[in-house]
This record gives structure tokens, C-alpha cells and sequence, in this order.
């Protein structure tokens, strides 16, 4: 092995500005397990390898140095300063000893095969260091070094080679180009991260970021707020194991209670929402700040970890699907975790409000509808037991105002909040209360006496609260913030993971069954008569149609149909019809069939003279008052994606539409249609009858199921429009284009 000091690679020599651990542009294709190598004694599935990486009882460091400061002298430094309590093995043939330790020459001289090897040596060295580690028994390896996929196609040759170098003997790999990561629950460093200078003291919340800085700014943040990180963990360019891999691992330890992540971009939808799930039958929210909600984003995040860019409204719908909180940036992800850490969860969304202000009130009130909270009218009882505690000039309504006298009499906003709480149809509150410097004793006991006596949540904001208060407050349980509408978005996260279980309690996350199978076509658009029939196959109610070769076979069907028809153009090179002039509506009389035939033709010679054309689809004028448009689009992370919103020729222009992963219930069919804006247009408007959702939403969940069947096979289909009424949907017109997914994309990473 080549001598370890690092002092030829000044990328993984650098100290603190360079700890990046970003992602490389490595290939974007699902990861799977390995098989165990030659030199494989112990057959351990590869989740319990990781678990022994994060908590190890053994480390090796590959390339230790006696200089503390460098990269590859840190990890040293920190296992012995901050008490870990494993065994230690420095490897370095520079050295007899380090740290009062003695120093092993090479993997193959160490007493045991480590748990864990902190590999930290120049990129050149990296696969030699990693293959003699294999060769020693190691099974998992964090590698700090950068050089690798983050450079272009060269360097991600040679990540791929560490990634089949760990394959070829069973091991993980965390990284490379990582900052590796923190087990403070047991001491465990293997990092050589700046974070790990201060204090690090264990607490509930597990972090795993794709960004080492960022991802260090938040564990700084994090330490500030005195919230307490069990886990940090960075995965650098993940040429093996994944975010979602990793944070598996972290959740699984019973004194983590909240999961939170960073995100760049996803490799693998599937183990995200495997993820997901998890954390859903553990009972331990996941929170999860994703970067590229924007066009401009995407591409910078594309740019940045050459991951595969999902579209943000995906990535959402998936979050809401499989019950991830997301937050929007870092601040409001600290705000969410303090908020799950330090607060019960709410049994609905009913807030209570109690201020010494008015205006403060009205404020998180707004905020508060903004955001999906109800502010309930306070039951007449509840009224009259605060009117009875309060100044005549106070308010008893919600937003409740007990003015500034609680100063003078301490025991009113004890009792107010605890009469507010008691409200069947209150389920959370915020306080608000401002300054008060001389008061913070009594107010720190007043809140304490309120969290004992109070059986449900509630979150104190204390605007330019004295020094120490929000500690104090801490450290009795009290979730503290210092502006009105972050303590309301905090109890909304409180309250939508309060839902989240519920439904999962409820069974309401079951996914319905689906029979892969195999279609009978190849690759291309389908002919509009073999698309309507696997539409109605799939329990899809469809508009019935006929192809005519000519005038006279229209005026046959329009006559067989025996009321007003619509003629489209049908041609494999057509697959948007209306953008040629290809559809003419509401034809009725053998004349007006002959001349819209003829018309139809001109019109797709003019715009597309190269078009195949097949003939005209007639078909017969459908009921049905509300335009929607279903859709269905296989994305490469998620797969078979749903798609339902307002439909028509508006379509690109409103883009009111929801997504869903395939398959889902009928009940998350109904989740999607209350997220459109347009969704009280479903229950009649203007005179106009109701539409038959429950109709609509078991289209909704049948189509998802044969389209989850089909996933190997259906690109992109596309029902434009949907007429859905009183008697239920029908499908007027529909795209469906195969492309069978090759083995090549396939392929694990």
C-alpha cells in the first residue's frame, strides 16, 4: 500500500474550506446488494453490514497521520479526544505508533478485520487500500478521498471501479468524496468534518446529507438550537451505499425519533419510498429538504451531483403520498424537527390561538388558513369560562386576546391556555407574547405548570424573548420560536404528521395489488382503436370509436351511432391532434360528415404532409360537463406516474394538476383531486350538476393499477380530453405510446 500521509493529493489533504462531499455524475441506475466476495468469511446481509459501519466496535484508519489538523489526521484525533470506546487501529507504514496506539503497516497486519475502515489516503491510492482491505475481512469502508466522479467521465471510471472492487468482496462503501460521518450516541468519528470540533452531544434526530457543507451549516444549526444530532452522516458521491440506504440503517436505532435529510437528487424512487414506509410503521417522522423546486434549480442541481433531475412535482406528490414532511430550506427544516422533537403530535388540525396582541393574532391566523390549519370558533363553553378568567376588554373569540394583565395576574394565561386547549375542537395552540425581560422566572414557571396540567401540544413564540429563555424553556420540555408564522407552520408539520399516522393506523396507506404482465405490441404509438380497447380493459370507461378509410365508411358509423359525432385524424405522426386542425365536433347529417372528412385531410396535408395517415376516427358526442385530463408518465426515479387536472386546450396553460405514484387506492385518488384549485368545480357550479367523484376516483385507482402492471412497457399515455359528469367519466380521446424499458437502464449500479 503506498504511504498514506496524503500529502500528494491536495484535494483530500485540504482541511476545512474543502469538506464538499458532493455527489458525482455517477450513473442513475437502482442499487442492489452484492454478493459476497472471495474473501468472504461471514455471510452478514448487507443492512447488518451497515449498521456495524455506523456502529462499529472496531475502526481502522487507513492512512493515519500523526498531524492532527490534516484530513487524515482528525478522525484520529477524535475517536481518542471525545471517548470512543472501541478498539482503534491507526494503519500507516510511517509510523510504530500514533496516539499511544500502536500503528499497523497495512489492512493485512491488523489483529482483526475492522468493522470499520476510515480510508484517507489520495484518490490513486483509494482501490489498492480498499482491495487489501477486502482481503483482510473488512466490510465496510467510509473513503473521504475526492477525485472521483465529481471530475467527468475519467474520474467516474474510477469510482466505478472502487464500487466493483466492494462488490467483489462483499463490502459497503460510504462516499467517496464524503465527509463520512458521526455516531454520537456512541462516540463514533469518522469524519474529519469541522462540525466535530464542538460539542456534539447524542440527541433524537438522525441527519443524512447528500451536501458535506451544507449538510454541516444544518448540524451546525442543529448544535445551536441544542437539539441534539444522534446521527450525521454524509454520502459524498454514492458510488455504493445511498441516502436512502443509510438513513435505513440510522432509523432503525430506537433512540432516534425524528429522520431528517438533505437532498440534491434521487437515484433510487424505490428504496426512497421503502424509506418512507418504514419510518411510517416505526412512527418516526421523516423530514426531508430537496433542493431544485424550480427549472433554474433543477439545473443547478443537475450540474452540481450529475444525479438524475426528478421534476419537482413528482418528487412532492411522492412526499405527500408516502406521508414525508418536506421543508423548504434549512431554517424551516430545524423549525419542523424541534417542533417533532420536543412536541406531542395533535390529534387534528384545530389550532388555538392565545396572544397579549390582536394584530399578532389576526397574523398566524391568516398564516394559519394559508397553510391548511383550521382556527375554530371556540365552543359557547369554552367562551364563557374565558370571559370569566379575562379583562372585560380582552377577546374570548380564536384568536383569543388576554392583553398585556396576565403581567399583574400571572395565574390568567395559565388558565386561559388550559380553558383554550380544553376545547374539543382546539387540538394544538400557539402562545404569543412579547419582550416580558422582567418576567422571564414566572413565565418559564407558568409554562412549565401549563405543560404537566395540558393534554394536548402547544408551542410558545416569544418575540425578543431575554437571553437564556428559549434554553430555560427547553429544559422543561417547551418548544420555543421567536416569530409568529414559523411557530404556526411548526404546529402544521405537528399536525399533518399527526394525519400521517392516523391514515396509516387507519390501513389507509395500503397499496392495491397489480399482476405485472406483458402487452401485446411493440414499441410507438397505438392505433387509437387498440388504445381504447386496452383502456377499457383496464376498467377505463372510454368513448366507443370506429376507423373510416373513407366518406362513406364515416357516414356508415355516424349512422350506426345514431347521433352527432367527432371526426379526428388518426395517424401514428399525429399524436396531438388539435395542433394540425385535426378534430372537427358536433358533425350531425351525411353532408356535413363528407365535407368535415374532406376538411379533416386538407388540413393534415397543409401541416404535416409527411404524416401516414390511416383514415378518420368518428366517434359519438359524449355527455359529461367538467373537461379533466388523465395522464399517466413513466419517470425514470419513480415509475409509473398518475396524472389528473383540468383538461382541455388550457392544459400547459393552468397546469392544475396532481401526481401520484402507481398504484393507489381510491381514498388517495380523492387526496389528489382535493389539491386541484378547480376541485369545487367537481360539485357543481352555476346550476350545474355534481360530478360523480367516487365514480372518478375508482378510475383513478384502476387505471394505477394497470398501469403499474404495464410499467415495463408504457412511456407516456394520455387521456385529453376526460368528460366526467352526474353519470360518471368518460375517455374522449387518448395517446398511448409504448417503449419497453431495455435491460440496459435496468441494470444495478
Amino acid at each position: 500500500m503506498q504511504n498514506a500521509t496524503m500529502t500528494a493529493s491536495p484535494s483530500a489533504n485540504s482541511a476545512h474550506p474543502g469538506e464538499t462531499g458532493r455527489h458525482s455524475p455517477a450513473v442513475t441506475q437502482p442499487a442492489t446488494p452484492p454478493a459476497p466476495g472471495p474473501a468472504s468469511g461471514r455471510q452478514t446481509g448487507r443492512h447488518d453490514i451497515l449498521a456495524r459501519m455506523l456502529r462499529p466496535r472496531s475502526v481502522a484508519v487507513i492512512g493515519a497521520s500523526a498531524q492532527f489538523s490534516k484530513v487524515n489526521g482528525r478522525p484520529l484525533k477524535h475517536l481518542l479526544e471525545k471517548g470512543y470506546g472501541g478498539k482503534i487501529y491507526p494503519v500507516n507504514p510511517k509510523y510504530a505508533e500514533l496516539g499511544g496506539l500502536p500503528c499497523y503497516p497495512d489492512a493485512a497486519s491488523l489483529p482483526e478485520p475492522p468493522d470499520l475502515a476510515v480510508i484517507a489516503v489520495p484518490a490513486k491510492d483509494v482501490p489498492a487500500s480498499l482491495r487489501e482491505l477486502g482481503a483482510a475481512g473488512g466490510r465496510a469502508a467510509v473513503v473521504f478521498s475526492s477525485g472521483f466522479g465529481e471530475l467527468g467521465e475519467v474520474g467516474l471510471a474510477q469510482e466505478h471501479r472502487l464500487r466493483d472492487i466492494a462488490r467483489e468482496y462483499g463490502m459497503v462503501l460510504c462516499g467517496p468524496n464524503c465527509l463520512g460521518f458521526i455516531n454520537a450516541h456512541e462516540n463514533v468519528y469518522a469524519t474529519f468534518s469541522q462540525y466535530a470540533d464542538g460539542p456534539t452531544h447524542s440527541g433524537p434526530i438522525g441527519f443524512v446529507t447528500q451536501s458535506g457543507a451544507f449538510g454541516t451549516a444544518i448540524a451546525a444549526l442543529v448544535r445551536e438550537r441544542g437539539l441534539g444530532l444522534g446521527y450525521f452522516v454524509n454520502t459524498g458521491n454514492e458510488a455504493d451505499a445511498s441516502f436512502s440506504e443509510l438513513m435505513s440503517v440510522v432509523i432503525e436505532d430506537p433512540r432516534v425519533r425524528v429522520a431528517a435529510g438533505y437532498l440534491e437528487g434521487i437515484r433510487d424512487g424505490e428504496a426512497l419510498v421503502a424509506l418512507a414506509r418504514r419510518c411510517r410503521e416505526l412512527g418516526k417522522p421523516l423530514v426531508l429538504a430537496k433542493v431544485g423546486r424550480t427549472a433554474s434549480g433543477a439545473r443547478a442541481a443537475a450540474s452540481h451531483t450529475g444525479s438524475l433531475a426528478v421534476e419537482d412535482a413528482l418528487f412532492d406528490a411522492v412526499a405527500r403520498q408516502y406521508g414525508v414532511l418536506r421543508a423548504r430550506n434549512e431554517e424551516q427544516m430545524l423549525d419542523m424537527l424541534q417542533a417533532l422533537a420536543g412536541c406531542g403530535t395533535p390529534a387534528g388540525n384545530g389550532l388555538g390561538i392565545i396572544t397579549q396582541s390582536g394584530g399578532a393574532g389576526v397574523m398566524m391566523a391568516d398564516r394559519a388558513e394559508e397553510i391548511g390549519l383550521a382556527v375554530p370558533v371556540l365552543q359557547p363553553s369554552t367562551s364563557a369560562a374565558l370571559q370569566k378568567v379575562m379583562p372585560a376588554y380582552g377577546s374570548s373569540g380564536n384568536p383569543v386576546d388576554i392583553t398585556g394583565q396576565f403581567v399583574a395576574e400571572p395565574e390568567l394565561l395559565r388558565e386561559s391556555v388550559l380553558i383554550l386547549l380544553d376545547d374539543p375542537n382546539v387540538h394544538i395552540a400557539v402562545v404569543w407574547l412579547q419582550l416580558m425581560t422582567a418576567h422571564v422566572d414566572t413565565l418559564v414557571e407558568i409554562f412549565s405548570r401549563i405543560r404537566k396540567q395540558a393534554s394536548k401540544p402547544f408551542i410558545v413564540c416569544w418575540v425578543a424573548a431575554p437571553p437564556g429563555a428559549a434554553e430555560r424553556l427547553r429544559q422543561h420540555g417547551i418548544v420555543m420560536f421567536g416569530a409568529g408564522e414559523r411557530a404556526v407552520e411548526a404546529a402544521a408539520a405537528l399536525t399533518r404528521y399527526g394525519a400521517i399516522q392516523r391514515a396509516h393506523q387507519a390501513g389507509d396507506g395500503a397499496e392495491p395489488a397489480f399482476q405485472p404482465m406483458r402487452l401485446p405490441y411493440g414499441d410507438g404509438p397505438l392505433p387509437t382503436l387498440d388504445a381504447v380497447a386496452l383502456l377499457e380493459q383496464a376498467g377505463v370507461p372510454m368513448a366507443p370509436v370506429e376507423l373510416a378509410a373513407s366518406a362513406d365508411q364515416a357516414v356508415q358509423a355516424w349512422r350506426r351511432f345514431g347521433r352527432p359525432v367527432a371526426l379526428k385524424i388518426e395517424s401514428p405522426d399525429i399524436l396531438h391532434k388539435t395542433d394540425v386542425g385535426g378534430v372537427m365536433l358536433n358533425l350531425d347529417g351525411e353532408d356535413a360528415i363528407r365535407e368535415a372528412y374532406g376538411e379533416l385531410l386538407a388540413a393534415c396535408a397543409r401541416a404535416r404532409p409527411d404524416a401516414a395517415v390511416a383514415g378518420v376516427i368518428v366517434q359519438p358526442m359524449s355527455a359529461g360537463h367538467v373537461e379533466l385530463v388523465i395522464g399517466v408518465k413513466r419517470d425514470p426515479v419513480f415509475g409509473a406516474m398518475v396524472m389528473v387536472g383540468c383538461g382541455g386546450i388550457l392544459l400547459e396553460v393552468l397546469r392544475d394538476v396532481a401526481f401520484r405514484r402507481a398504484p393507489f387506492s381510491a381514498k388517495e385518488a380523492r387526496a389528489m383531486l382535493e389539491e386541484l384549485r378547480m376541485r369545487p368545480v367537481l360539485d357543481g357550479v352555476r346550476g350545474r350538476p355534481p360530478v360523480d367523484v367516487d365514480q372518478l376516483c375508482g378510475m383513478l385507482s384502476r387505471l394505477s393499477q394497470w398501469a403499474a402492471s404495464v410499467a415495463g412497457q408504457l412511456y407516456e399515455l394520455d387521456l385529453n380530453p376526460v368528460l366526467a359528469g352526474p353519470d360518471g367519466p368518460v375517455g374522449v380521446d387518448c395517446v398511448v405510446v409504448l417503449r419497453t424499458i431495455t435491460q440496459q437502464l435496468q441494470e444495478p449500479r
